[in-house]
């Protein structure tokens, strides 16, 4: 996407704990241009991303579907590195 303002405005501060790390596939966190920028978007990791901790605020992990994050990781894409079609995200649910 492109981004926008988030449910807390335009930017929002990091909330980074130590003890979250990019150690896989599947890790929900937020995308940011630097120290406390977050907005709206967010990424989903397809492998370990080490160089992302402590920079990126982790919120959750897939927990159910990893193999349809791995497809989406897969769909053919632009020069600008964009998807060349649209990639949705129809439901989510919590887990419990």
């Amino acid at each position: 996407g492109r981004g926008g303002a988030s449910i807390y405005g335009k930017q929002f501060e990091d909330e980074l704990h130590p003890e979250l790390k990019f150690t896989g596939a599947g890790i929900l966190a937020m995308a940011n241009a630097g120290p406390d920028t977050n907005g709206s978007q967010f990424f989903i990791t397809l492998a370990p991303t080490q160089w992302l901790d402590g920079k990126h605020t982790i919120f959750g992990r897939v927990c159910q579907g990893i193999g349809m994050v791995n497809r989406v990781g897969m769909v053919e894409t632009n020069a600008q590195d964009r998807p060349a079609d649209d990639v949705k995200i129809l439901k989510a649910y919590p887990s419990g």
